[in-house]
């Protein structure tokens, strides 16, 4: 298993029921994604307080990274100012990591362990809570798809 000493985590954020899952051809739902300065990971349920916590046996999304650096950039390019990243509803904000390069492997954050197992690719969902054309820039660089495989807790870093 490689540490994963590079990566901060920058924001943590959990939902307690889907917006857009189960949403498909209607509008999104108006479920709050709810920053927070901790998680409590469970290994082979997902986290604490959040949407997906026990969804199904052995669910690939436990956990969901996004890296600030994309969310940034894509801003930058949809001329988008003031969002948070919270809007992707992904989980884990990052800094310092190509999540692409953690798919098929064990990798340790603060402690907790995690499997990636695929990108979270980005849907037409983007393109409302970003602005048009987000889906698209997105493309290839969604997030990443994590089992969590230890306890313990995450927390945002100063």
């Amino acid at each position: 298993m490689s540490t994963a000493n590079e990566i901060r985590v920058v924001g943590l954020f959990i939902s307690p029921a889907h917006n857009f899952f189960g949403h498909h051809g209607r509008p999104a739902g108006e479920e709050v994604t709810v920053a927070v300065k901790e998680v409590r990971c469970v290994a082979g349920r997902g986290l604490s307080g959040d949407r997906f916590f026990d969804f199904q046996h052995d669910y690939k999304g436990q956990a969901t990274f996004f890296a600030v650096e994309v969310f940034d950039e894509i801003c930058r390019l949809l001329a988008v100012n003031g969002k948070s990243p919270g809007v992707t509803r992904r989980n884990i904000i990052t800094r310092g990591v190509d999540l692409n390069s953690l798919i098929g492997k064990t990798f340790e954050v603060q402690g907790v362990a995690f499997e990636g197992v695929s990108e979270c690719s980005p849907c037409h969902w983007m393109n409302q809570v970003i602005a048009p054309g987000a889906e698209a820039a997105l493309h290839g660089r969604g997030g990443l798809r994590a089992k969590i495989l230890t306890d313990g807790r995450l927390r945002t870093e100063a």
